[in-house]
């Protein structure tokens, strides 16, 4: 078997970003995936979540956060784009992994035994990976996934892969991870690239404040919500309270990491709109009509409190 790192997944460990402890131990497949790549390389994952400052509520769904290729390159010298599996997928895996390399692809769920509760087997439903280790012989892939590190084989093995053989399925996206392709940062040397970022995204931020124009549209979007189905209220949990939610315990942990007890405002306005994303979720699980402003409007002003705070602490 080729590895990375020579992890072992009955004992691995996964990062306190993944606690149980938390609102959401799981946040989304990509970011999910590259917090336990990054420590498992023994970096610090918290300093990658500055950009989740800048997330929008976008029409009818909040900003889907990535760390950028650019923020992973300064922040650890981490360089990742895309790549073409043309030689096959199983010998690129295992030709970057022998060259201290991975990569990151789409998949689909179906054939990851890690989701045994909820897509495998089951649906159809596209998630990122990172490779860590494989053995082509034996038919045999370990992986970052959601919460944690797993192992594939046999059929799940052949399948997984079969997007990229060239039979007719449409390939889907994949992108190369070089780690140590620039100068790594620690301390407090880490700590000022991440508050420079920190910086350039509040600049970018939305304009006004975009839970304001998410309580109008939920507002409009109760009724079809509370005469749907449930998987109607799962799509829309999770591309809306669920996703804001996530974020922004991903930024009240980045900003209790950059600022430490000068942060510790900042980050208990976050913890009230992560708080009040999880109120959201239950309310609209009852399918009853409610205030839609009534549950939002506080998170509305514990998000203007934080960037406040935030805005002091970078000036």
């Amino acid at each position: 078997m080729i590895s990375l790192f020579d992890l072992d997944p009955s004992s691995y460990a996964e990062h306190p970003i993944h606690s149980d402890e938390r609102t959401y131990s799981e946040t989304n497949c990509y970011v999910d995936c590259l917090v336990e790549f990054v420590q498992s390389a023994g970096l610090e994952p918290e300093a990658m979540m500055g950009g989740a400052v800048a997330s929008d509520f976008e029409l009818d769904q909040w900003s889907f956060f990535k760390p950028t290729p650019g923020d992973l390159f300064r922040l650890y010298g981490i360089d990742l784009h895309e790549v073409q599996p043309y030689r096959g997928f199983p010998t690129l895996i295992a030709t970057r992994l022998a060259a201290g390399q991975t990569v990151m692809p789409e998949v689909d769920s179906f054939y990851l035994p890690d989701v045994a509760a909820t897509s495998y087997r089951t649906d159809h439903v596209k998630s990122t990976i990172i490779a860590e280790s494989i053995d082509e012989d034996a038919r045999v892939l370990r992986y970052f996934h959601n919460t944690g590190y797993h192992e594939l084989a046999g059929e799940d093995y052949d399948q997984l892969f079969a997007t990229y053989s060239g039979d007719g399925h449409l390939p889907t996206y994949v992108e190369l991870i070089r780690p140590q392709a620039g100068p790594v940062p620690t301390g407090d040397a880490l700590r000022a690239v991440a508050r420079e970022l920190l910086a350039g995204y509040l600049a970018r931020r939305p304009g006004d404040n975009p839970f304001l124009r998410f309580s109008a549209q939920l507002e409009a979007d109760l009724p079809a919500l509370i005469a749907g189905s449930s998987a109607d209220y799962n799509a829309y949990a999770f591309h809306n309270p669920r996703m804001v939610g996530a974020s922004m315990e991903l930024l009240a942990g980045h900003v209790r990491w950059l600022f430490e007890e000068d942060g510790e405002k900042a980050a208990t306005h976050l913890d009230d709109v992560v708080g009040g994303s999880k109120m959201l979720l239950f309310r609209l699980a009852r399918q009853r009509q409610f205030d839609a402003a009534g549950v939002v409007g506080p998170m509305a002003e514990a998000y203007d409190a934080a960037l406040t705070e935030l805005d002091a602490l970078v000036s």
